[in-house]
């Protein structure tokens, strides 16, 4: 591999005669992604072959949320020193590449786990690659305007070039749809194990068009027509999931599935064919797994691609082979949530396709009188009723395995939304608990941490084997240990308030918990709990019933789908309290609120670096796993949540005193829910009453859109879509206060307190995405570690 000289050389050649000094960050990155993918080439050329020549495994999803990718590329090269040098040597600092955008290819935990399990494939060497789309604008970039209002602009990641994929015009493949033809065209992005010489690749499709300009149109005038052709086409590719609350949005929802699967599948069967000269063999040679529903339409184009005249295979032969193909990971305890198609939709759209899964729906149906299921279950259980395509019922009927992503989760998925299904094929169901990474979210993101951790183990062979952290759990008793643990976390948060103070403006006090919750914005994972917490602890301290409070920062960082108009209330409530407590000298020097703005996968790692508390308070149930709990647990914060998810599951590592568990269970909840009411909860409890109050009572201002109102009546009356609290933020809403109160109480003796994050940092180890992938390598792809 490079050394500093060479490096400095290298980079000085690719920037073409610019002087590194005068050199813009993003040219400077252009240049050493140059440096280092010429580097790697050979390595990479090797891998992609021998993947090619095995039995392997290709993850489909929709998003892979792979973040900034150069520091994390040169970390696990062991290159992440020597580029400092050698930037040093040109008379300019790496850190300026923290301007360079992020891939936001993903909405949230889907799209990182996804970009977590292709990092732990490569470093365990396995054959493993991802499909999926190379969005031109990806997530969209967030601002707060001055009333703390989500707004949304595009975020063009790639428009100072993308240093880190090919483009490989030679593969590329037609996509067609009833009344348009496409040109789905690849690039490829290096997924660096670690500590090996092994490369995998990250495919994501362009959707370009096949004729990009009509001349005659364009001659005549008709300036828009001549290049209609590539506005629809480049559509598809063009940004992360489009409004789909019309005709036309699902219909280009379900363009971009269809595209990028299609493409995937044409693309897996061309290369099988060049190295084995059949298809035959393809079920002995291939696992395909489906990332949430999304890719599920990959199942009856396959058996369609199969039964072209070129490969020559009845329904029965395709359809034989496609379901030792195939796996499902379900992502989602929500029947809601389950992805349907309308019929009309799908015909009208990929008519071939769509007689496909109606032979599929007849399979189906011979199948379940076949082994004498009763009708009325049958009926639950059909693919096709009515008049929509359900998808999960195609995954798990054609899928040779369906599996959860947590403990509880998959015991949800058998007792309740798949109960059915488990009931007819139990040998399918497996649980795959999730992970992370340890190489970004804890080398990468916390070299300070991991270099204390490196010391004490006597080698850093954690970054892939992260059990070994076990062997560190004693330590919480030696006081020397735990004061220079407190000291990198001071470090981390006093970096993290310096990064909030030049971008978001905003003066916190690094000295205070750093209380976080940063995910998705969703009603079940209760963001509005959380602030009605903080607003119940204010009224506390104002009336003197809370005493000896430990200054605390909440953090928020969130991103609400821009058609979703309930958590965009929900942001700018969060905003309203924010501006509350600022507001009021009483009480700002004891709480302060900030939700930062656009936050991604770089602003993660920051975040997680420097927390003391991880708010994971999801109503117990709903979350299928989480991940955001497992990065915060590795960098030393304790869990304050529910019993939910993988929350379970690190408090069984890590022990339920090292960390704050609240609210009701999955088991209680279902005897509550019979006879729950909100409105009594509301009306005999002063303190709740005052804190929901604060929505329609003047407190917090929604500039008379109704936007707070709204949410007040969906708490004690309900929508047409839910029952009054649909998620128990009312009924949790004590019980959580309590545990911010147990928690915040526990802070006040330091020492103590970082015993508890310490025990969390050791036991987090069964949280690698690298134990996930060697459990789905072994039990459902059946793929063995290559040799270069």
């Amino acid at each position: 591999m490079l050394n500093q000289e060479q490096m400095q050389s290298s980079i000085t050649q690719a920037l073409h005669g610019i002087s590194p000094k005068e050199a813009t960050p993003q040219q400077l990155h252009q240049a050493l992604g140059e440096v280092v993918m010429a580097a790697i080439s050979e390595n990479w050329a090797k891998s992609t072959q021998t993947h090619e020549q095995t039995r392997r495994a290709c993850y489909f999803s929709m998003e892979f949320l792979v973040g900034r990718a150069v520091y994390n590329n040169l970390l696990v090269l062991e290159l992440l020193d020597t580029a400092k040098a050698a930037f040093e040597g040109l008379g300019v600092s790496l850190e300026a590449l923290e301007d360079i955008e992020d891939a936001a290819l993903g909405n949230g935990g889907l799209g990182r786990l996804a970009a977590c399990f292709l990092d732990s494939g490569a470093t365990l060497n396995l054959p493993l690659d991802g499909y999926g789309i190379r969005y031109k604008y990806g997530l969209f970039r967030q601002y707060f305007d001055e009333n703390g209002c989500q707004k949304e602009v595009p975020d063009d990641w790639m428009r100072y070039g993308d240093a880190w994929s090919v483009r490989r015009e030679e593969d590329a493949v037609l996509v067609q749809f009833k009344g348009q033809t496409v040109r789905a065209v690849p690039y490829d992005m290096p997924i660096i194990g670690c500590k090996t010489n092994h490369i995998s690749t990250l495919r994501l499709w362009q959707s370009e068009p096949v004729q990009t300009f009509d001349f005659d149109l364009f001659n005549q005038q008709k300036y828009l027509e001549a290049a209609a052709e590539t506005v629809y086409a480049e559509d598809i590719s063009r940004v992360l999931y489009p409004n789909d609350d019309t005709w036309a949005g699902k219909q280009l929802r379900l363009k971009q599935q269809y595209f990028f699967c299609t493409a995937s599948l044409q693309d897996i069967l061309k290369k099988h064919k060049a190295a084995y000269g059949t298809l035959d063999n393809l079920a002995e040679k291939l696992a395909i797994q489906l990332n949430d529903t999304h890719p599920v339409i990959s199942i009856p184009e396959l058996v369609r691609l199969l039964m072209l005249p070129e490969n020559g295979y009845t329904f029965e032969q395709a359809f034989g082979m496609v379901k030792q193909i195939f796996h499902y990971t379900n992502h989602t305890v929500m029947p809601e949530a389950l992805e349907k198609w309308d019929c009309h939709l799908v015909e009208e759209l990929l008519p071939e396709v769509y007689a496909i899964i109606l032979r599929i729906e007849e399979a189906f149906m011979t199948e379940m009188y076949q082994k004498g299921v009763e009708k009325e279950q049958i009926c639950r259980m059909q693919l096709v009723q009515g008049g929509m395509v359900h998808m999960a019922h195609m995954a798990v009927f054609v899928g040779a395995h369906t599996n959860g992503v947590a403990a509880i989760h998959t015991e949800i998925l058998k007792d309740s939304v798949l109960k059915d299904w488990y009931a007819v094929y139990p040998e399918r169901f497996q649980n795959k608990t999730n992970g992370i990474t340890q190489r970004r979210w804890l080398a990468l993101c916390n070299p300070e941490l991991s270099a204390l951790l490196t010391e004490l183990l006597g080698s850093d062979d954690w970054k892939i084997h992260l059990d070994q952290l076990s062997a560190l759990d004693h330590y919480a008793e030696d006081t020397a240990v735990m004061e220079r643990f407190i000291q990198i976390k001071q470090t981390k948060k006093d970096q993290l308030a310096a990064y909030i103070a030049r971008k978001e403006g905003i003066s916190i006090d690094s000295h205070s918990i750093f209380d976080i919750q940063i995910k998705r914005l969703h009603e079940y994972k209760r963001q509005l709990l959380n602030a009605f917490s903080i607003l119940y602890l204010y009224f506390g301290l104002k009336d003197g019933s809370i005493q000896a409070f430990t200054p605390t920062t909440f953090l928020f960082g969130a991103k609400a789908a821009p058609g979703y108009r309930r958590a965009k209330a929900i942001i700018r409530f969060i905003h309203e309290v924010a501006k509350l407590v600022t507001a009021d000298p009483e009480v700002s020097d004891k709480i302060r609120v900030v939700f930062v703005s656009n936050y991604n996968v770089s602003y993660a790692e920051k975040l997680v670096a420097a927390a003391d508390v991880s708010e994971q308070i999801s109503t117990a149930g709903t979350e299928a796993s989480g991940t955001g709990n497992m990065k915060l647990m590795l960098n030393g914060a304790v869990t304050l949540g529910t019993y939910d998810g993988a929350n379970i599951e690190i408090v069984e590592e890590a022990g339920e005193e090292n960390n704050f568990i609240f609210g009701a269970k999955v088991e209680e909840l279902e005897q509550i829910w019979q006879t729950y009411d909100s409105r009594k909860i509301f009306a005999e409890n002063e303190k709740i009453r005052r804190v929901v109050e604060t929505l329609i009572d003047g407190t917090c201002d929604d500039g008379g859109t109704g936007d707070f109102r709204e949410l007040y009546y969906a708490l004690l009356d309900g929508a047409s879509w839910h029952a009054p609290d649909h998620y128990y933020l009312l009924g949790d809403l004590e019980s959580y206060v309590e545990a911010k109160l147990r928690c915040n109480t526990a802070y006040a003796d330091r020492m103590a307190f970082a015993k508890m994050q310490w025990h969390n940092i050791c036991h987090a180890g069964k949280f690698s995405s690298d134990r996930t992938i060697a459990d789905y390598a072994e039990q459902i792809w059946n793929i063995d570690p290559v040799c270069l």
